[in-house]
């Protein structure tokens, strides 16, 4: 496998990687350069100047995990790579205290004039009523975001003496206050309060042009504005007008809306006074090695076979949510494979039932599995990432559900798969804890290993019908492992099944011998992703 690292990205990357893999540190390409080389690697690490866009997604064949080495990931086409089934990483916590700390440096020089005030001073020059500034002391601080480095930013700002108001419609109102802050329902709540404001937020369709020409009108005659998130959420025609007119005081800005070329940007001809520096936020030695060691380590990971804690286009397989349902995700995969394997048609629907210890957890990763292996019982390059995706794009409805029935597990899903030529149930489980079984084929109650190979036969219950069976499969030279064979709980009851696991695939020639045994009907090999 080879990898792909580029746009400076600290050494230590390699180092890690190369245990897994090959890797070429090549410098920052255009789209066109990185199309004709692309399609040899595995994995691509970028930091902010690469642009990868759809077009060099699909030329990217071998592609497993894209690795931005850092917070955002607005240079990379997310869409894209989620449709090809590419997980797209970044770090979300190993820049948080270099952007943090950065924030509060430009909000400080801003406040005293540093800049203009040591150009003056190296020109000679004593203008010491000229700089006159402002104090943060008592002033307030607006942050737009409380996430990580917004909450540092916060605790710093308190430490300073500042007062706080924060708006964030996905932080309660009680971490706020026990913060020490003021917390705004909405923007026009928090416009007026504001001395300072600073954003720590992603670029997103929400948040672009956040602060414009209208929402300044809002804001306090005065106030001085600070972003180190992305370039394009304060509008910088609008801030330069505002800026110029002396109705922002100050502004400090570290990214832009069109990096690295900012020639046409109207802030570097602005009159009004402002700080500027080119996106260095996570531009500390630590910050780069801390990012380039979280990413490289996912690659790793992944390309080893396991999975990334910071995938940004698998939210439903982040560490904390994945952790306790793990020990089912195999199961659940299973039996959405065997699941779709025992079914006709084109699914219309997926009802999934969690039982046991599973009813108190968030089962969202095991629906994701259930996903994978319905779908790629039926379609090429389904994978964890892309799963739900072609789910949705096939209209197939996905129903979750918890049942406080009791059952004779630690922990039981039951999947029914409805298709258009009828429905399916298979419940996987496991037992003593850690013991994989499928424990139900539609009506049957069984107890059988998932294994890559297996036969389900069903069949009409009298003499010698396993002993027939049992022939066929000997004959044709394939090994029989186990068998199960149940009927229905009814006692009556005349129809039985064999769920036997082989050791080797099963032709049709097979399957069409054990279909002429008088009493077996539809008999079905099953191929399982099992370990």
């Amino acid at each position: 496998m080879k990898v792909l690292v580029t746009d400076k990205i600290n050494e230590s990357a390699g180092k890690i990687i190369e245990t897994a893999a090959d890797v070429d540190f090549l410098p920052t390409m255009s789209e066109e350069e990185l199309i004709k080389i692309i399609p040899q690697y595995d994995a691509l690490m970028v930091r902010s100047q690469t642009k990868v866009t759809a077009k060099v997604i699909e030329a990217g064949k071998n592609l497993k995990i894209i690795g931005r080495a850092g917070v955002g990931v607005d240079n990379i086409d997310i869409d894209a790579a989620t449709q090809k089934g590419i997980i797209v990483v970044n770090s979300p916590d190993g820049n948080t205290m270099a952007a943090a700390e950065h924030t509060i440096a430009l909000m400080l020089a801003m406040a005293r004039n540093i800049a203009p005030a040591a150009m003056s001073t190296k020109a000679g020059r004593w203008d010491r009523a000229k700089f006159t500034g402002c104090e943060l002391y008592n002033k307030t601080l607006g942050i737009i975001g409380l996430g990580k480095i917004g909450s540092h930013v916060a605790e710093v700002a308190l430490a300073l003496g500042m007062k706080i108001i924060v708006y964030d419609p996905y932080t309660s109102k009680d971490v706020v206050e026990k913060m020490g802050g003021e917390y705004a329902q909405t923007l026009d709540d928090f416009w007026s309060k504001c001395d300072f404001i600073t954003v720590h937020v992603p670029k997103t369709k929400e948040t672009i042009n956040l602060i414009n020409k209208s929402t300044i009108a809002k804001m306090k005659k005065g106030v001085r504005l600070v972003n180190c998130a992305r370039g394009g959420i304060i509008n910088e025609q609008d801030l330069k007008e505002a800026l110029d007119s002396g109705y922002v005081a100050s502004a400090a800005i570290d990214v832009y809306e069109n990096e690295p070329n900012i020639t046409e940007c109207p802030l570097i001809n602005c009159q009004g006074n402002i700080v500027l520096t080119p996106h260095l936020g996570a531009s500390t030695q630590e910050a780069q090695i801390n990012v380039a060691i979280d990413v490289a380590e996912q690659i790793k990971e992944v390309l080893m076979g396991g999975s990334a804690a910071s995938a940004v286009n698998i939210p439903s397989l982040r560490p904390d949510k994945l952790e306790p349902v793990k020990d089912y995700m195999n199961i659940a995969e299973n039996s959405g494979e065997l699941a779709m394997q025992i079914s006709e048609g084109m699914i219309k629907s997926i009802e999934i039932t969690a039982q046991g210890d599973l009813a108190e957890l968030d089962i969202q990763p095991l629906e994701v599995a259930v996903l994978k292996g319905a779908l790629s019982s039926m379609l090429e390059g389904v994978n964890y990432v892309n799963a739900p995706i072609l789910a949705k794009k096939r209209g197939i409805d996905i129903i979750s559900s918890r049942s406080k029935v009791k059952c004779n597990f630690a922990g039981l899903l039951t999947i029914k798969l409805t298709t258009d030529k009828g429905r399916n149930v298979v419940a996987g489980a496991l037992v003593a804890k850690d013991i994989p079984r499928i424990v139900k084929i539609n009506d049957y109650e069984t107890s059988i290993r998932p294994q890559k190979h297996m036969l389900i036969v069903p069949h009409i219950n009298q003499p010698a019908m396993i002993a027939k069976v049992a022939q066929v499969i000997g004959e044709n030279n394939i090994n029989i492992g186990s068998m199960n064979v149940v009927q229905k709980n009814d006692k009556h009851e005349t129809e039985s099944i064999m769920v036997i696991n082989i050791d080797s695939e099963v032709g049709e020639n097979v399957l069409s011998s054990i279909g002429k045994i008088n009493g077996v009907h539809n008999p079905k090999y099953i191929n399982l992703n099992a370990q």
